[in-house]
């Protein structure tokens, strides 16, 4: 069954500000879908909603039938597992070898006592294989998760997320630290499981050269409310002066400037 993920009237308030403010959206099944905008215009926390990370103030988030916003307990969990989750600071634990890190991702599927010993099973292991093979990762898989490079790591959180067995992928700035070569890697692997397994991406990106190149979908926010929702073809000079401002603009190209000069720096 393919469904679609929807937002209706969604906001979420800290204090008197609204991070995110009334914003309704449908995110149709196998999308690859990139989320732009200035530093605080909501896109972190639209995603964090998604995952529920944290709760609307007010509206709905639905999957086909299911009301994401208001499900709770083992309900919650498997919407967890169901909707993976991609941090821009990895989220592994540096001491643990790369595939007790992708195995972790299977944690969800276990009782209370076999999450506890990470007992998990011979087919498990084999899956985990099977997604560091798919990012090029086979060769660490022994290795401490801490002794790899940024970018590596951040494949290995993938490959953490695509053993949950997701119908969507969430990414939050999944790049914003890493060097070009890294970060093609990096969306060349979301795209390449977008495309073969058909789950749904969607990614916050920090570069409009990388939305234009690998979004079916781009969505651009600005002071938490949808600004833009349309194809990189629509994503006009002009729209991205809208979407930024001029101050912004000039912030965004420095931060391009600043990531070509990583790009001769080892990661």
């Amino acid at each position: 069954m393919t469904s679609a993920l929807t937002l209706k009237n969604v906001s979420r308030q800290f204090g008197e500000t609204y991070a995110v403010d009334n914003v309704s959206l449908s995110i149709e099944p196998g999308q690859f879908v990139g989320v732009i905008g200035r530093s605080g215009a909501g896109k972190s926390t639209m995603l964090r909603l998604l995952n529920r990370l944290i709760d609307p103030t007010s509206g709905s988030i639905t999957f086909g039938e299911v009301e994401v916003s208001t499900l709770k307990g083992k309900a919650l969990r498997q919407w967890r597992r169901d909707c993976a989750m991609i941090f821009q600071q990895f989220n592994l634990v540096d001491r643990l070898d790369v595939l007790t890190n992708v195995l972790i991702g299977r944690l969800a599927e276990h009782g209370f006592l076999s999450s506890m010993t990470m007992n998990f099973t011979d087919e498990e292991r084999a899956m985990a294989i099977r997604a560091l093979d798919r990012l090029d990762l086979v060769p660490q898989a022994l290795q401490r998760a801490g002794t790899l490079s940024g970018g590596q790591q951040q494949r290995v959180a993938i490959a953490k997320a695509l053993v949950q067995k997701p119908r969507i992928m969430l990414a939050d700035e999944p790049i914003a630290s890493l060097d070009p070569a890294n970060a093609t890697l990096v969306m060349d692997g979301l795209r390449d499981i977008n495309r073969e397994d058909g789950i749904t991406v969607l990614v916050n990106l920090h570069t409009l050269d990388t939305a234009r190149a690998y979004c079916d979908r781009i969505i651009a926010m600005r002071q938490g409310r949808v600004f833009f929702d349309g194809t990189a073809a629509q994503l006009t000079d002009d729209v991205v002066r809208d979407i930024y401002g001029i101050e912004g603009l000039r912030d965004f190209n420095a931060a391009v400037t600043s990531t070509a000069v990583r790009s001769s720096v080892p990661a």
